[in-house]
């Protein structure tokens, strides 16, 4: 089984950056650790670079890395980035713009960059820290509710949580009273006054979760695998189990993006609540040649029509098309491995390929991928 042509509609990324990139830059963008070093290079993603990505830049497959970054800087980082975007043969984009990165490009050069349509995911918190000078502790809980309907009506497809940052998800799952929050928010203009303006406190974040609930629309949440600044323990989808039920009437989907390690977890998640997906995004990319298994581990209790693709790419294009390439590739040795096993008819297993790439992501946001 190939799936070289399948239809991707990328479901959580972010942009990319054309600025010219050191070697040591280009290191510290390959790992979610904060010592990015050459080591960085020996391990999946690295391979999966040199594997992926040294074609698109005239190379031949498995080049050497210090082959690959010289070529990279001769044919210069914006026409490389333009190559390797349009090698992911992408078919659209929703993406969180809530990193503060000066050199990131703008959504409108993404689509640009990938010849395919680009909408905004709207970050929470950082939609938040954007809403609070504005307005007072009295005003804030009506403010961020008016401010997450105007990215709505500003064109975002979704929201999203990185709640698993700052507290963890073991969050209480009942919605917080106007005088819990009232409270809060001035507990929090006063941090900010004294410069401490990050959003950790445990009642806003609930807030602004319930918030989105009210709006409708799905509402993706940070799970499991990320850098060093969330606790990993509590960055368990499981841990969200209680707001899965406590949303459950209101339908608003959630999203479990990354989930690993976790991902058998959040399966377990989309298997028992309606209206909880999970998204397979950075875990690919990241996992490399293991990518079949973990997406098999994926699929083993939820739902077919619950699963998104994403690639969770972050600054480099290289990441992008490593998350594209890789998942088609994946995906078809791990649904022939069904049809081979007489688990599942051939044209089922397209038509599950073509729900996971970008059906299920149309359906659930609202958006049409343009085929290339």
């Amino acid at each position: 089984m190939t799936l070289t042509d399948l239809v991707l509609l990328d479901g959580h990324c972010h942009q990319v950056s054309v600025a010219d990139l050191s070697d040591e830059q280009f290191a510290s963008a390959c790992t979610e650790s904060t010592y990015g070093t050459d080591a960085t290079f020996n391990g999946q993603l690295g391979h999966a670079i040199r594997r992926w990505c040294a074609p698109a830049l005239g190379l031949p497959v498995h080049a050497s890395m210090r082959d690959y970054l010289i070529a990279r800087q001769t044919l210069g980082a914006s026409a490389s980035v333009a190559e390797l975007m349009r090698a992911a043969r992408l078919d659209g984009l929703l993406i969180d713009t809530g990193l503060p990165d000066a050199d990131l490009v703008t959504v409108e050069r993404m689509a640009e960059l990938a010849d395919a349509p680009a909408r905004e995911v709207v970050r929470l918190e950082t939609l938040a820290e954007s809403t609070v000078d504005a307005t007072d502790a009295t005003g804030f809980a009506t403010a961020i509710r008016d401010a997450i309907h105007n990215a709505y009506a500003d064109g975002a497809v979704a929201a999203k949580s990185i709640a698993a940052y700052r507290h963890g998800l073991d969050l209480p799952p009942q919605r917080p009273t106007d005088t819990e929050v009232r409270r809060a928010a001035g507990d929090w203009l006063r941090a900010r006054a004294e410069g401490n303006g990050r959003l950790v406190d445990p009642v806003l974040l609930r807030h602004l979760l319930w918030c989105a609930v009210d709006a409708g629309r799905p509402i993706q949440l940070h799970t499991g695998f990320g850098d060093a600044d969330a606790n990993m323990v509590r960055a368990d989808p499981a841990r969200l189990q209680p707001f899965c039920a406590a949303t459950e009437t209101a339908g608003t989907p959630l999203v479990l993006l990354h989930c690993y390690p976790y991902h058998r977890n959040a399966g377990w998640l989309a298997h028992n609540y309606p209206h909880v997906y999970v998204d397979v995004g950075l875990a690919v990319g990241f996992v490399g040649a293991r990518a079949g298994a973990v997406l098999a581990e994926f699929l083993e209790l939820a739902p077919f029509g619950k699963v998104l693709y994403s690639s969770d790419a972050y600054r480099l294009a290289e990441l992008y098309l490593v998350g594209a390439a890789q998942f088609r590739h994946s995906l078809a040795r791990v649904l022939g491995s069904f049809v081979a096993d007489g688990a599942m008819l051939a044209g089922d297993a397209d038509e599950v390929a073509r729900a996971i790439g970008s059906g299920n992501a149309t359906r659930l946001y609202g958006v049409e991928p343009v085929l290339h």
